[in-house]
């Protein structure tokens, strides 16, 4: 999956170009689409600097073999993100796998 697909992706489930984050809660890690959306006049990033970031997002996806996880939780989810509540995607890692150096933000 490369940042486009995943563009691509939000977009057919969703109609907008949402943004996503990556969390860790604990052990667990999830991925997070929110409420905010490029289209938005107030969205802060420009597109390229949203397509950069959704590459680096769709890069540990891919790393962590997660891609046809998300896939099937964006087809299958019954909610949207709307203000103040992001659409949570809990994320299998596969056995073994590190990320300790998982960001914090």
């Amino acid at each position: 999956m490369t940042g486009a697909e995943l563009r691509s992706l939000l977009v057919a489930k969703w109609g907008y170009s949402y943004d996503v984050q990556l969390r860790q809660t604990g052990n667990k890690i999830y991925l997070q689409v929110m409420w905010r959306y490029l289209e938005q006049a107030s969205f802060p990033l420009s597109e390229a600097e949203y397509l950069a970031h959704l590459d680096r997002v769709a890069t540990y996806l891919r790393d962590w073999q997660v891609t046809d996880q998300v896939v099937t939780a964006i087809n299958a989810s019954r909610t949207r993100p709307r203000l103040g509540k992001a659409v949570a995607i809990p994320l299998q890692l596969p056995q073994g796998r590190a990320v300790e150096w998982l960001m914090n933000s």
